[in-house]
């Protein structure tokens, strides 16, 4: 199979995974896109990739998948990168945004919102800059980089993961390796290798990414202990946990 097509989220949690498919040699004959969540979803939906770091919400659209790595996008407490923003307590919001980047973030607030916080908001779908309108009962979802300016300028932040966590004692997987059709195993082997050098090369990216980037966080800590990698059986065990409660929740 010739040329392999990748999306993969363009946030720096998705940093080591680019560093290790760009850097590591290992892979041969694949193009690789750099796309926010929301994009890299429908590329896989509507077939025009062979493989995305996809929020896992998507994964039962999808008429075949397999679950390419032992990675992901994921986190055992706070993310600190997906977070509802409010000037109000919980139980005082009408209104939520919902980040038009996201797919599992925006499923998340919904879940925790029904079975957990039992509030009842309007859900509004966002357009860009949205931010702007978190005020009085309003609040939003907001993930990734853009989290990283905001941290200080709302009076209440509830962090998704942490949330997650304290009502289920389990992590969270925001996203993970996905394809849409059976690849080769040599090639998934490869892949499964690129995706272990980037997680193990991460000192080596957070020096390139300070010297070259311009991030508003910690970047040592993001990626070493805010963002979890290994896709382990007790994160298996919460995504199944997750898209069985997404099931549920969701409107007929």
């Amino acid at each position: 199979m010739s040329n392999i097509k990748i999306s993969v989220v363009s946030y720096l949690n998705s940093k080591p995974f680019v560093y290790g498919i760009e850097k590591s040699g290992i892979l041969k004959n694949y193009s690789l896109e750099l796309d926010i969540p929301s994009i890299c979803a429908e590329k896989l939906i509507d077939n025009k990739v062979d493989i995305g770091l996809v929020p896992v919400a998507v994964i039962p659209k999808l008429k075949q998948y397999e679950i390419l790595t032992d990675y992901c996008i994921g986190a055992i407490g706070p993310v600190g990168s997906v977070m509802l923003y409010s000037e109000v307590e919980l139980n005082k919001i009408e209104k939520i945004l919902l980040d038009y980047q996201s797919r599992t973030s925006v499923a998340l607030v919904q879940v925790l919102a029904k079975k957990f916080w039992k509030i009842n908001p309007q859900w509004i779908k966002a357009d860009k800059n949205y931010e702007q309108q978190i005020i009085g009962s309003t609040a939003a979802v907001v993930i990734g980089d853009r989290t990283f300016s905001l941290s200080d300028k709302f009076k209440y932040q509830y962090d998704l993961a942490e949330e997650w966590n304290k009502y289920t004692s389990l992590p969270f997987v925001f996203a993970c390796w996905v394809a849409n059709k059976k690849l080769p195993d040599d090639f998934k082997k490869k892949f499964n290798e690129a995706a272990r050098y980037g997680i193990e090369n991460r000192k080596n990216l957070i020096k390139e990414l300070k010297s070259n980037g311009n991030y508003q966080t910690d970047i040592s800590n993001y990626l070493n202990n805010c963002i979890s990698y290994n896709l382990d059986e007790v994160k298996r065990k919460a995504m199944t946990r997750f898209l069985n409660y997404l099931s549920e929740t969701s409107d007929k």
